[in-house]
């Protein structure tokens, strides 16, 4: 039976909800108020949250005996996230339902974008597993036995990685009395793709489809990089394809929406890669900026609202501030006039 996760996507119900903070910038990547899903979020489920994409992936990074016997070209997504809410600033999780040799299994990919590595990520890892773990007996109480879970954390920064990847390194044992205790200590251990060891070639040779390379080449270059356009330019090729493909018009869309919101490219830069692909890929550049631009008025309605709200009624519970930051621009608009009337929070979102 497959795991089903809280309605609207989210961690299953036993575990604490999701501490969504503020943005606090361009690239901060962080899970806005209101539930808004960060920059890193979007682009990581939005494409390999498509099982043909996370399958590349998959094949190109897992022993090849491993690969080899799950069904990657059956791979089920369970919506749902199952990560800690403070972590939600860092990490974005996808699952997968599949089946190793004829077994229920499932894929657990989680992306790590953060400025360092997570020394407790092993640990943090198994806690995730668990949760599956945790639900799939919820759903299939008579269970006796566990599915596999495969997990792959995928990373990027400007350091590479130096965290253990296995839980036992994180006891505090010295090597005499780890070895002593070993067989009662967990051994669990996750694979790690490192984009910072990976080169231009190494990606290539992955044959990942266009969306898939696109998404890892630029997460991988593009946050907080005031030159990543001229970087793209040797990537033009590849996004083309992307344009080319079934929806890539959406997809360039969301690959540029991401590169705009983590960068620090000038938008001419950006706009001028996008007319060197073609009058479609400008137009695809302008629709993007038209969106932004939007986005950035709803933002500062909102935080106007707060503003408002605060000075007449005092500080703000969490709940409203979310209510206010993941609200339309109709809504926000309405509650700002009534604000100036009301005499009470609830007469304002009445």
């Amino acid at each position: 039976m497959p795991i089903q996760p809280a309605p609207g996507d989210s961690p299953p119900t036993d575990l604490p909800p999701a501490d969504r903070p503020p943005p606090d910038g361009k690239s901060s990547g962080r899970k806005s108020p209101g539930g808004q899903p960060t920059p890193h979020d979007s682009v990581f489920r939005r494409f390999f949250g498509v099982p043909e994409n996370a399958a590349s992936e998959l094949r190109a990074v897992l022993p090849p005996d491993l690969a080899a016997r799950l069904d990657l070209g059956a791979l089920d997504p369970v919506p749902g996230s199952f990560i800690d809410g403070e972590l939600t600033s860092r990490h974005s999780d996808l699952l997968f339902k599949t089946n190793l040799d004829g077994s229920d299994a499932y894929v657990y990919l989680l992306i790590e974008h953060q400025s360092s590595n997570d020394p407790l990520m092993a640990f943090r890892m198994l806690r995730y597993m668990t949760r599956i773990w945790e639900q799939y007996l919820r759903q299939t109480p008579k269970a006796r036995q566990l599915p596999a879970v495969i997990p792959l954390v995928v990373y990027y920064a400007r350091k590479r990685w130096t965290a253990p990847t296995q839980m036992l390194d994180l006891i505090n044992l010295d090597p005499a009395e780890k070895k002593a205790a070993e067989r009662y200590l967990p051994r669990f251990e996750f694979l790690l793709d490192d984009l910072t060891r990976v080169s231009d070639s190494q990606l290539l040779d992955r044959q990942l489809p266009a969306p898939a390379l696109m998404t890892l080449v630029i997460i991988k270059i593009a946050p907080g990089n005031r030159n990543v356009a001229a970087e793209l330019r040797k990537w033009k090729p590849q996004l083309r394809a992307v344009l080319d493909g079934p929806d890539g018009y959406q997809e360039f869309i969301a690959l540029i929406i991401y590169t705009e919101r983590v960068s620090e490219a000038p938008a001419s830069e950006l706009h001028e890669l996008a007319a060197s692909l073609g009058q479609d890929a400008e137009e695809a550049y302008m629709t993007t900026a038209d969106m932004l631009r939007a986005e950035g008025r709803a933002q500062g309605r909102a935080e106007t609202l707060v503003d408002m709200l605060t000075v007449k009624f005092g500080s703000l519970s969490d709940s409203v501030t979310q209510l206010v930051n993941g609200a339309s621009s109709e809504q926000l608009r309405a509650w700002t006039l009534r604000t100036l009337t009301a005499e009470t929070l609830d007469q304002v979102f009445a």
